[in-house]
């Protein structure tokens, strides 16, 4: 059978990201996939609006309601200060593999039923409204979300946690959304403009006593009308359809690419709901996918270095968003003595989510970065706060800045030192002087 080049799996953001970026390249790219199987509603906010603009994800952006404030009672204290924009998932799916198609993007919907891998070749078999179908990879991009099979690698594994969705109809209105703490948990809550509201329960799974399958619908109708923020949604409105369970455990996957695969969103890394909206993680994770894949494809004496930036970069993600959620569920004390807040309060770790820096701890290194669709090897700027490192600054090679500012000569003007060094113009270096400054790379202006 000839190999179809690479087969992304998945149809969600970070699957259209990965195939998008993989055409714009030039590489011969099919996207095998179905909109997710039950109804479900996202926030998103203007950033992530914004990068799927530049995807140029025209119809699934159709799919999103005007932004709306997401009103949140956390810790006893109500506040309003962010606004998201409201998508169903199912519709933004379908509006994604439209597009694709429309991109020049090969697309094969349906449901894989299987992935049978051998050194240089994979088929997929998949299950499409005509029937069964097998399509051959040389290269195989996962991104399933977290329904994507594991393997047997090792992951990494937050505090485990269910969440419970409940899809309710009521009367038409406005879009909008609300998030409340709760003693177990915290519940979020979001309508559609047609009527449709979504409200969902999120828990520990050892300490929540969750009632079997059959009770589980009573269980949330009762949980949420003890939810004052909930009460909105569900004025006027009726529970449809049975509650949807799935989990929200952050996973980490430990190995992350290999010489013909690669995983991108969710089937790399999946955090806490809290932390950060979902297609913003996926988006994160898969717009250097391109460059990873083209490198271990085209530059096998890069491979290692491509599976490194990939694995580094996707784990600074995980952690970062992990201790984004940590330090929002350490901000509710009502219940902190309670198992889903202890649990979640000190995970993953003590690292602050950000470093001071002083100019000592700052540092140049040789590290994996991305240039002109491959990844290479370059000298970057390490900081507490940047552990990758930081190439360039408007087309500026930072280390080659911060050494020149270090080798400056007693009493000469490190702006001049600077400018002299790089070819630069005497107002762009004390620009760019200032800069490093703010960062704590360098004591003083001179």
């Amino acid at each position: 059978m000839a190999a179809d080049g690479i087969v992304v799996i998945g149809a969600g953001p970070a699957a259209a990201a990965a195939a998008i970026g993989l055409a714009r390249m030039g590489e011969p790219v099919t996207l095998v996939g179905e909109p997710r199987r039950f109804a479900a509603v996202e926030g998103v906010s203007a950033r992530v609006l914004g990068a799927l603009h530049g995807l140029g994800l025209e119809q699934a952006m159709g799919a999103f309601a005007p932004p709306s404030p997401r009103r949140v009672r956390w810790n006893g204290m109500p506040s309003e200060a962010n606004r998201e924009s409201l998508v169903d998932r199912q519709l933004f799916d379908r509006g994604v593999l439209d597009d694709l198609e429309r991109l020049g993007v090969k697309v094969v919907r349906g449901h894989v039923a299987e992935v049978a891998s051998a050194p240089g070749c994979h088929e997929i078999r998949v299950e499409t409204p005509g029937g069964m179908q097998t399509l051959a990879a040389d290269f195989i991009v996962e991104a399933r979300g977290r329904a994507a099979p594991g393997g047997g690698l090792p992951r990494v594994r937050g505090a485990e946690t269910v969440s419970l969705l409940q899809y309710w109809q009521g009367p038409s209105g406005s879009a909008h959304s609300a998030v409340q703490s709760c003693e177990d948990g915290w519940a979020w809550m979001a309508a559609l403009a047609d009527g449709r509201r979504y409200l969902q329960l999120t828990l520990d799974v050892r300490s929540a006593a969750l009632p079997p399958k059959k009770a589980l619908a009573g269980y949330c109708t009762a949980r949420l009308r003890d939810i004052d923020a909930a009460l909105p949604f569900l004025r006027g409105a009726e529970p449809v359809g049975e509650p949807h369970a799935r989990t929200s455990t952050p996973v980490l996957n430990e190995v992350l690419a290999g010489d013909d695969w690669i995983r991108v969103g969710d089937a790399a890394m999946a955090v806490d709901p809290l932390s950060g909206n979902g297609i913003f993680q996926a988006l994160s994770s898969a717009l250097q996918a391109p460059a990873v894949v083209a490198t271990l494809r085209h530059d096998p004496a890069r491979a290692a270095l491509a599976r490194r930036f990939h694995q580094q970069r996707i784990e600074h993600l995980f952690y970062r968003f992990a201790r984004i959620g940590r330090d929002f569920y350490a901000q509710e004390t009502a219940w902190a003595d309670r198992p889903f807040w202890q649990l979640r309060r000190g995970w993953p770790d003590a690292e602050p989510l950000h470093r001071s820096v002083i100019p000592a701890e700052v540092t140049v290194a040789r590290r994996p970065v991305l240039h002109r669709d491959r990844i290479v090897e370059a000298d970057v700027v390490l900081t507490p706060d940047q552990p990758q490192g930081i190439w360039h600054l408007d087309g500026v090679p930072l280390a080659s800045a911060l050494l020149a500012v270090r080798a400056a000569l007693p009493g000469q003007p490190v702006r001049e030192a600077l400018a002299a060094a790089l070819n630069l113009p005497i107002e762009r270096a004390a620009g760019l002087i200032e800069w490093m400054h703010r960062q704590g790379w360098i004591a003083d202006l001179g």
